[in-house]
């Protein structure tokens, strides 16, 4: 998974795309988690740093859900 997603990055991405990166959030999240658990973890600041990013992609997602923010398409040249 990429590191430092940010909001303004997510928002141009499609729906597929984000349910497919929070799926991949969400499994790092769970091997982070066995490895804290099994004493193997090396970067606790990782541990927060995927949280944030589940985070982030699902307040993206409440955002088109509300219709707070659409989806912003590049306009096309020609």
């Amino acid at each position: 998974m990429a590191k430092g997603l940010t909001a303004a990055e997510l928002r141009v991405e499609d729906q597929d795309v984000l349910v497919q990166k929070l799926k991949e959030a969400k499994e790092e999240l769970f091997n982070l988690r066995f490895q804290s658990a099994t004493g193997q973890l090396e970067s606790h600041g990782r541990l927060r740093a995927v949280r944030r990013e589940i985070a982030r992609i699902y307040t993206v997602m409440r955002e088109r859900e509300l219709g707070i923010v659409t989806v912003e398409k590049e306009p096309s040249d020609g």
